[in-house]
């Protein structure tokens, strides 16, 4: 994808300002400036705000809680309120980063269940046809209230990194060409719509762990902010790139 360096530049440099943020924000606090610490914090929020409305439109679409019920800007007025509390127990400029991802995560986790994931999708990816992704895609843009799911929120929340996701999935040499053959057969809403479609489908904490890796954040560093084994989230990073594999190849543009 055309705009992939540009996006994973983008990741990088907000991750490097938030690291050289820290610093001035722990002397703003010391001096008792809020004033200034709050206005620094505002600089970081805009990419904090699209993954908390990533979480939460996909939580309302699987019904975890009523449409309406909770907004970004609630869990954003906590986390400046946890920034300036707590910030002296992040243990260096470094790991500001992680600790800002791990708040949010526990901020949303206060509020939304485990959803309930469609099992049977997950479970026979492989064996779906071209006709049945056609039908899912048709069927994707209607929410079960008969509302329309508006594509054109995807960009702005929990999928705004898809062009970035495409070459996330296909990462060996041998596979750019699957890559070309896909910018070439599918448009890029078509792609968009895919995508987001099979990351709704996964099972929560697979597709958390997928799109942290999608915000500059290592795996390593992933189990570190989600208290989990090493192992356990290179698996479901695995299987969620496997996933989103399967359901290409079975595409006609693949096929």
């Amino acid at each position: 994808m055309q705009n992939n360096d540009s996006l994973l530049e983008s990741k990088h440099k907000f991750r490097l300002f938030v690291t050289a943020s820290f610093s001035s924000l722990v002397k703003l606090k010391q001096e008792g400036d809020k004033s200034s610490f709050n206005k620094l914090v505002l600089e970081i929020i805009p990419e904090l705000r699209k993954y908390i409305n990533g979480r939460l439109s996909t939580a309302i679409q699987k019904g975890s809680f009523p449409r309406g019920k909770y907004k970004a800007d609630e869990f954003i007025d906590q986390l400046f309120i946890e920034i300036y509390d707590n910030i002296e127990e992040v243990e260096s400029q470094e790991y500001f980063y992680l600790w800002l991802y791990k708040r949010v995560n526990q901020l949303l986790d206060d509020s939304i269940d485990e959803e309930e994931f469609d099992d049977f999708f997950f479970k026979n990816i492989d064996d779906y046809s071209k006709p049945e992704w056609d039908e899912m895609e048709e069927n994707f843009s209607i929410d079960g209230g008969g509302d329309l799911l508006l594509i054109e929120e995807l960009d702005d929340l929990s999928y705004n990194h898809n062009d970035y996701v495409l070459n996330h999935v296909f990462v060996e040499d041998k596979e750019k060409k699957i890559v070309e053959k896909i910018d070439k057969e599918l448009s890029a809403e078509q792609i968009k719509k895919h995508i987001a479609m099979v990351l709704y489908s996964l099972p929560e904490r697979m597709r958390r762990v997928f799109e942290l890796t999608a915000e500059n954040i290592e795996l390593e560093e992933i189990a570190e902010l989600e208290d989990k084994d090493i192992e356990e989230v290179q698996q479901l990073f695995s299987e969620a790139k496997e996933a989103l594999r399967t359901s290409f190849f079975n595409r006609d543009a693949l096929g």
